[in-house]
């Protein structure tokens, strides 16, 4: 597995950047498609081993949200937006001001709304990875699950293969009234891509 641990203070701020720059525009979008201003605090943004992901969400038998999509182009991999389940049905109401039902069940229309939450995140934060490398990098159609979050990542594994070692994590939160609305969005590039990215920022790996 590559180790990114020795990467400078500085090599890291660029991923923050990306990171910020991302939720900017995915607040600006949001707040277009829900008529009302969205903020969203300044996201923490780390690197961590594939295998510790069900961990950051509460483990592998955690049942969250999750919007899945494929990045292809210059530098392929697989995104996720993983929310645990009370934060899915606060960001609902609260941000999107559904009435919605205070159980473990989920409505089409719920579904559908948490998965343009994640397209929007995953549209934006590529789109700002883009910029700063100069890579083509596209997502496609997102598709939306509720279940465990093993299972979820296996699924990921199954449609595509084998994932990259390391993810970029950037913890996304929305500010409604005070209250934190949290999320935990994830790119894994697939095992050759973090060195292409790394070196369009003129970063390397060794």
């Amino acid at each position: 597995m590559k180790d990114f641990s020795g990467l400078e203070a500085f090599k890291l701020d660029v991923l923050k950047e990306v990171g910020n720059i991302g939720a900017g525009n995915a607040a600006t979008a949001l707040s277009r498609l829900l008529d009302k201003p969205v903020d969203m605090a300044v996201p923490q943004v780390s690197l961590l081993p594939f295998e510790q992901i069900s961990e950051i969400v509460g483990g592998s038998e955690q049942t969250v949200i999750a919007v899945f999509l494929r990045v292809e182009g210059d530098a392929p991999g697989n995104m996720f937006f993983i929310i645990e389940e009370p934060s899915a049905k606060r960001m609902l109401q609260r941000l999107l001001a559904m009435n919605i039902q205070l159980d473990e069940t989920y409505s089409e229309l719920e579904l559908s709304a948490l998965c343009e939450i994640g397209n929007i995140l995953a549209g934006s934060y590529l789109s700002s990875l883009a910029d700063f490398t100069g890579l083509a990098m596209m997502p496609t159609v997102p598709s939306v699950a509720l279940d465990m979050a093993g299972a979820i990542l296996s699924y990921g594994l199954l449609q595509f293969g084998e994932m990259g070692d390391s993810a970029l994590l950037i913890e996304t939160a929305f500010l409604e009234d005070r209250d934190l609305l949290e999320g935990h969005f994830f790119l894994i590039p697939d095992p050759d891509s973090f060195d292409k990215i790394f070196r369009a920022l003129g970063v390397t790996s060794e």
